[in-house]
């Protein structure tokens, strides 16, 4: 049951990234059409987004790891 748990706390953890990082680089190249003036500034906010929605699969690892070994 241990493995079950981790294979889900991975998988859902990197499904959401995928889709907040879908989402994070969308928009912004959304707002890089409407605004290219903003080029800058836009991108530099969207790699700190990015850089904070790929937190979410490391804890998931962890957190399968935890349940794996637990």
């Amino acid at each position: 049951m241990s493995i079950l748990a981790a294979a889900v706390a991975v998988g859902l953890g990197a499904i959401g990234a995928g889709v907040g990082n879908g989402l994070i680089i969308g928009r912004t190249v959304e707002g890089i059409a409407r605004q290219p003036e903003l080029q800058g500034k836009l991108q530099t906010t969207m790699f700190i987004g990015v850089g904070i929605v790929e937190v979410v699969p490391i804890i998931a690892v962890v957190i399968g790891f935890l349940a794996y070994f637990s």
